[in-house]
């Protein structure tokens, strides 16, 4: 008896399973009864279908300007990779018009303010305030940073420079995903011009800065006891001569802009030095 009721529930319970869920594959003009939907009618974007949610009515969205395929070959090789061909790097700032609605890329007060500003931001950290690689990381036990004072960095070309900026080199990792490219190439302005501005000289001074560094001059020692015969005379420093020279510019704590000259395609290292010789972004300040 008991089994019977068991089976009597049994039945009951499949029909009345079947009746509310029917049978898989059939099709129905009603919608079906899910108690577990499984997000299969989740809120979501279909390729090629009209979407409400955009003004336009499209579900699709366009590229933003300027967006590359991963697959396509680079335009314009040197400005985005720092090489002239496949294996030599490249020297000079490749300067152009304003593209699509952004900035040009010039050699001017501008750029050059721009990329003090970007090297202050994603640089300085490590590097300092002049490129001596003694930046606030130093004191926390992060040594070796690469100095730009040093005679390899100077003499290394600027699509060096903008490749390890781009990728890295040794414990640096590569700033290429948040340093736009026309803004590595501003940093490497401000490199140069701090390069230039910590190896200059008493000649390299305008006659107005010479003036005022011959004021600054300490007055001659009192004249001494000749020294014994024989004993040897003591040793200049380097860079030092018998006329009083010096080096005229140790620190820059301010950014002069001038008129600048016209840019020119491709500023090669010597240019840019005769640039900052006669556009000073760090004015003397006795």
């Amino acid at each position: 008896m008991k089994m019977s009721y068991f089976f009597l529930a049994l039945a009951l319970a499949v029909v009345i399973v079947v009746s509310i869920a029917g049978f898989r594959g059939d099709h129905s003009p009603k919608p079906p009864i899910e108690i577990f939907p499984d997000m299969i009618y989740q809120d979501k974007v279909k390729d090629q279908v009209p979407s409400a949610f955009f003004a336009d009515g499209n579900s699709a969205r366009a590229p933003i300007p300027g967006t590359v395929a991963e697959e396509m070959p680079a335009q314009n090789d040197y400005w985005s990779t720092g090489k002239w061909d496949g294996t030599h790097w490249g020297d000079g700032i490749p300067v152009h018009d304003a593209v699509d609605g952004g900035r040009p890329l010039q050699v001017d007060a501008a750029d050059m303010a721009r990329g003090r500003e970007r090297y202050t931001i994603s640089c300085e950290v490590c590097h300092g305030a002049v490129g001596d690689g003694k930046g606030i990381t130093s004191k926390y036990g992060l040594n070796g940073v690469a100095s730009y004072q040093i005679d390899r960095l100077r003499q290394a070309s600027d699509g060096d420079i903008f490749n390890t900026i781009t990728n890295g080199k040794g414990q640096m990792l590569g700033y290429g995903y948040n340093v736009a490219i026309d803004d590595r190439w501003r940093i490497i302005m401000y490199i140069r011009a701090l390069q230039r501005s910590q190896e200059a000289a008493y000649a390299d001074a305008s006659p107005e800065e010479q003036a005022q560094l011959d004021k600054t001059k300490k007055p001659p020692a009192p004249a001494s006891a000749p020294a014994p015969a024989g004993t040897p005379a003591p040793a200049k420093p380097p860079g030092s001569a018998s006329n009083g020279s010096y080096r005229a510019y140790e620190t820059h704590a301010s950014y002069g802009a001038k008129p600048l000259k016209g840019p020119v395609t491709y500023l090669t290292q010597q240019t840019m030095k005769g640039w900052i010789d006669s556009n000073d972004p760090f004015p003397f300040q006795p």
